[in-house]
């Protein structure tokens, strides 16, 4: 899914036609162990860890970034095998990429802090017994208000339909996400196939359209920060940031279900640095190391441990810290069959046209 954007300015370098970040103050030992290229959803691994990680066993980290799991997988696809050594998909991307023989099975033997994670993010349904991904961040997709903007008090997704917030909203930039959320409101799966159900969607997705300001995925906190917006349907990581700014920002979790995901690490077929890339993955399963990771961006973190260093504060924050009962009550999507999926592209096409 789409994430936060950093308030820190990245290092943008080009190599071998491969746009990367690479990590900055870098130990100019890096690189004695070899190299590692990730691919991953911008502005996701802080600086400060990827740093950490080279200085500790002296291998280079190039990271170049995408803004969607269609994005990610169509770059892996079109790019030489082995241009990557570490990829980023959501759920339903690890289940689609490893049916299609797109990821190396991970000998977990290796991951000594896999441990760290909680029991209920493994095993799970995209891919049991984790043999192709590990759970890196996850998140929801909650509703924000500005209490300063808005006195009605605001429960569901359903609530953003009404016309009363007419060009007041931002909305993801995300087909599955926005959709999701229509279907949700209706009562309906956001994976829905049903043909009427996705008819009866399309004409409430269509109904939104003139309360759209802006469709965002990089940063939509930042109009919630302006004031440009007053509601907004994003992730509940850009919600907290957001509530860091603005008092009168609040969380509200959808009385439907939220919309659930699950960033996981996976290696491509074909990676050429399998150690590297296995080093690093253990390296990020590390609690401090997560730890360091959601003091700079607060999603849903599978790894209870690095929770426990972060506090009672991070801990009790709901929009940092969503609580179990919305994880409970949330769905994660699942992969459509081709005409499915084009039914949802024409409603998104339509949508933004």
């Amino acid at each position: 899914m789409k994430k936060l954007v950093s308030f820190l300015t990245a290092c943008a370098v080009c190599a071998m036609g491969i746009s990367t970040l690479a990590s900055c103050g870098s130990s100019s030992s890096a690189g004695e162990n070899g190299t590692i290229n990730i691919y991953t959803w911008t502005e996701y691994i802080p600086d400060s860890v990827i740093d950490k990680f080279e200085k500790e066993t002296k291998i280079k980290v190039n990271v170049s970034t995408f803004s969607s799991n269609e994005d990610m997988l169509a770059k892996v696809k079109s790019e030489e095998e082995g241009a990557f050594d570490i990829i980023q998909p959501s759920d339903y991307m690890v289940e689609q990429m490893a049916t299609q023989g797109m990821l190396e099975k991970l000998d977990t033997s290796k991951l000594t802090n896999l441990s760290n994670i909680g029991e209920q993010y493994l095993n799970p349904s995209y891919d049991p017994g984790n043999n192709y991904s590990v759970p890196y961040l996850g998140g929801v997709e909650a509703i924000a208000v500005n209490t300063a903007m808005v006195s009605d008090e605001i429960v569901s997704y359903s609530d953003l339909f009404d016309p009363k917030y007419a060009n007041q909203v931002v909305l993801l930039d995300d087909f599955r996400a926005v959709i999701g959320m229509t279907a949700r409101s209706l009562g309906y799966s956001m994976s829905t196939t049903d043909r009427d159900e996705l008819a009866e969607i399309k004409t409430k997705l269509l109904s939104i359209k003139p309360n759209v300001k802006l469709y965002d995925s990089d940063s939509p906190k930042s109009a919630l920060i302006s004031g440009e917006c007053s509601l907004a349907s994003v992730w509940s990581a850009e919600v907290a940031l957001a509530m860091d700014e603005v008092s009168s920002i609040k969380v509200v979790y959808p009385e439907e279900g939220a919309y659930l995901f699950m960033d996981n690490w996976a290696i491509p077929k074909g990676a050429k640095n399998i150690d590297g890339a296995m080093q690093f993955i253990n390296f990020m399963l590390d609690a401090e190391n997560m730890s360091m990771v959601l003091a700079e961006f607060p999603y849903m973190c599978p790894n209870t441990e690095a929770i426990a260093l972060m506090g009672d504060e991070y801990a009790a924050n709901l929009a940092k810290n969503p609580p179990e009962d919305v994880i409970a009550k949330g769905e994660y999507i699942k992969n459509l069959d081709t005409d499915t999926l084009a039914i949802y592209d024409q409603m998104w096409t339509e949508l933004k046209k």
